[in-house]
């Protein structure tokens, strides 16, 4: 950490940028400054990797409105969100909507650069995770719609007969399918094909019961006359 990586500073008070300025460019990070949210949003570069130091009271959009502002327009870039004391309400919707920490003004280095390093690793799983969806999707855009669907009931964790009766086949055809879809993927186990049937963001029971809504009805009621 502090090897160049860029750290964006929005912040209404010069004398907080400056420090902030100071403060990471001695610990070996680049930075832009940014005097408000407008400002910030109209020139952020959104396919640079890059930290948010963001202040939550600043005049015009404050910083819960620049979040919001930030989802809306695709910038996705970790926050470290810059509180003054009492704001810690506020702090905490600031995390709800998705901010990696907060830091309450005046902070020390050791916690700065703490927030920092979490907010730059919990960009790179977020860039690892969206690659692997994307690898996935990929491989199930192989799949006929007949092997997704029976890949999605799979990953809902239906036994083959389920499967069948709410796709209105066969046990043995559901067989069938799951064979050709393993050849598809390339795997040769089942937990294989239900990493990349999760990653690809199949498995969900209510997406299925939607799907199959009216034999999946009929099933449940079999299952539990009472």
């Amino acid at each position: 950490m502090g090897r160049g990586e860029l750290i964006h500073v929005v912040d209404d008070e010069e004398t907080v940028r400056r420090s902030l300025d100071f403060l990471l460019r001695t610990s070996g990070f680049r930075v832009e400054r940014w005097a408000d949210g407008e400002t910030f949003l109209k020139g952020v570069r959104r396919d640079e990797p890059a930290c948010v130091l963001l202040d939550i009271r600043m005049p015009g959009m404050d910083g819960l409105q620049v979040q919001e502002a930030m989802a809306h327009q695709g910038v996705n870039l970790p926050v470290v969100v810059l509180t003054g004391h009492g704001d810690i309400t506020t702090a905490v919707a600031a995390m709800q909507a998705g901010a990696v920490d907060f830091l309450e003004k005046p902070f020390e280095r050791d916690r700065l650069l703490q927030a920092i390093e979490l907010a730059f690793r919990q960009a790179t799983g977020q860039a690892a995770q969206r690659d692997r969806e994307r690898w996935a999707q990929t491989q199930v855009h192989a799949l006929t719609d007949r092997e997704l669907e029976v890949l999605d009931g799979l990953a809902c964790g239906y036994p083959n007969k389920t499967i069948a009766y709410d796709l209105g086949i066969s046990a043995r055809t559901v067989e069938v399918y799951r064979a050709n879809l393993m050849s598809k993927l390339a795997v040769t186990n089942f937990a294989d094909a239900l990493r990349i049937a999760f990653a690809a963001g199949l498995g969900r029971e209510e997406d299925w019961r939607r799907a199959h809504a009216d034999r999946s009805a009929i099933r449940t009621r079999d299952a539990d006359p009472a």
